[in-house]
């Protein structure tokens, strides 16, 4: 059992990713239901189950009001549900404190938006830098990582560019770097392609298949078919519900930490 004490305080990446084996669930939720008071009461979620192993990639598709992005902040750990169970990366999410919950997203969650949430005037390396801030490492550790993964990007000639120097899509490759820097059990991508043009847009989802290809877990979130195609599992979701899922991940053996 980890000391809760020693939330937010993390020694080094290796302590971190070192948390998650090849053969286990990352995300697991059952019956889930979000519901948002009224008056009228709205559920999001009704009684939803998905379950995500390590090395996956998949897609969540949905219409707008599909409830896909309450799914988002449910294993983001953004929101808690209003009944059912979500563990993510092994910790069983409604037994942690708020600031257990912001140490277990610094540690085990990568997110990408649609809107790329860069600072403008700042450089891709500070951008990608920043995103270890809240794990306590220290400055140095912090830009060695944040150059490792704007390589594994793609953007090693643009380490010093200024996000607003920057097309579209080689803003979302320091987005989805920011997403990477941390080695995290699981990056939820929320429509990383829909400000992005085909060319652009296609690149980014060769580059989400080339980073699964190096066991990096992967969940896309969208409302395009045409997307969510060409990943190895879809996942439907509509009125809150899971309706399809084109495939089930490997069982695996699961022992539910205490605390991040």
């Amino acid at each position: 059992m980890r000391d809760p004490s020693a939330i937010g305080q993390v020694a080094d990446t290796e302590q971190v990713t070192g948390v998650i084996r090849g053969d286990e669930v990352v995300a697991d939720l059952e019956n889930v239901v979000k519901d948002y008071p009224g008056p009228p009461q709205v559920r999001a979620l009704d009684h939803a189950s998905l379950r995500i192993s390590q090395g996956e990639l998949a897609a969540i598709v949905g219409p707008s009001g599909s409830g896909k992005t309450t799914l988002l902040q449910i294993m983001g750990t953004l929101d808690r549900p209003s009944s059912g169970r979500v563990e993510i990366a092994g910790y069983d999410v409604q037994s942690l404190s708020d600031r257990e919950l912001s140490a277990l997203r610094a540690q085990q969650i990568g997110f990408v938006f649609q809107q790329f949430f860069l600072l403008e005037r700042e450089s891709a390396l500070e951008n990608v830098a920043n995103g270890l801030i809240y794990r306590g490492t220290n400055t140095d550790e912090r830009r060695e990582l944040a150059v490792h993964a704007l390589e594994r990007v793609g953007l090693s000639d643009r380490l010093h560019h200024r996000a607003a120097q920057l097309s579209g899509g080689e803003r979302q490759r320091v987005a989805v770097a920011r997403a990477l820097v941390g080695r995290p059990a699981i990056v939820l991508a929320d429509e990383p392609t829909g400000n992005l043009d085909t060319r652009r847009a296609n690149e980014i989802i060769e580059l989400l298949e080339h980073l699964n290809r190096d066991n990096v877990t992967i969940v896309v979130i969208t409302h395009s078919q045409e997307l969510a195609d060409r990943l190895p599992r879809l996942i439907r979701i509509r009125d809150g519900r899971i309706v399809e899922d084109s495939g089930r991940p490997s069982s695996a053996t699961r022992q539910p930490r205490d605390r991040p």
